[in-house]
């Protein structure tokens, strides 16, 4: 792949995947050794996940629809060698969760309050998550969605979170969820703080951080 030509998008917008019986069968231990590297990859190119979990449906019998497919993915890597993270050791991180769904849902209550549990500190009742999120018979799903909505509400008093309604064009969930057009993909991974790194600037980097 290091002389194939590049491609601007992960997957163009509207192909599908799906087992086809007729298909021609390639390699799976091929396939599957693409898939496992680019699995890797997505610690630092997270916006790869959508797309590379995609392909990785059809590890068991994979056809050349599906090769094709995560070649592709590979043109795309070609293009954008530089890019990445990076964390400088004296950064500030928060965490910060989009979800591309209304507020009132329960699924999206559920999520929320899952994430929290994720915290590297007790910032919520482990237990009365846990209970929120798995015991679906204790409650009504009436009942189930007004515990969820106040335990939420509790959190967002308490300072623990805080929630933001999410404008469609700034949405960072359409990244790990639907295969976009270039313009989209380059102003979202922009939002992402992805960065382009040449050797010389890393090297920089890695000196001001010795430094």
């Amino acid at each position: 792949m290091e002389s194939c030509d590049p491609v601007d998008t992960l997957i163009e917008e509207k192909s599908k995947l799906y087992e086809d019986p007729q298909g021609k069968d390639v390699n799976p231990t091929h396939y599957r050794g693409m898939v496992g590297t680019l699995m890797y990859l997505t610690s630092s190119r997270p916006y790869l996940v959508y797309d590379v979990c995609r392909c990785s449906r059809y590890q068991a019998r994979p056809i050349k629809k599906h090769l094709h497919t995560i070649k592709r993915i590979f043109r795309y890597l070609r293009g954008t060698v530089n890019q990445g993270l990076w964390y400088s050791k004296d950064s500030a991180i928060a965490l910060t969760t989009f979800a591309d769904a209304d507020h009132a849902g329960k699924k999206v209550l559920q999520y929320l309050v899952q994430k929290l549990n994720t915290l590297p500190y007790p910032a919520v009742d482990n237990k009365s998550a846990i209970a929120l999120c798995c015991n679906n018979v204790q409650h009504s799903r009436s009942t189930h969605i007004d515990i969820g909505y106040h335990f939420i509400k509790e959190q967002v008093e308490n300072g623990v979170v805080e929630l933001y309604f999410v404008r469609t064009e700034y949405q960072l969930a359409d990244i790990f969820i639907k295969a976009l057009s270039r313009e989209r993909i380059e102003f979202l991974i922009d939002k992402l703080g992805m960065r382009s790194f040449t050797l010389e600037t890393l090297k920089e980097l890695a000196d001001e951080a010795e430094e």
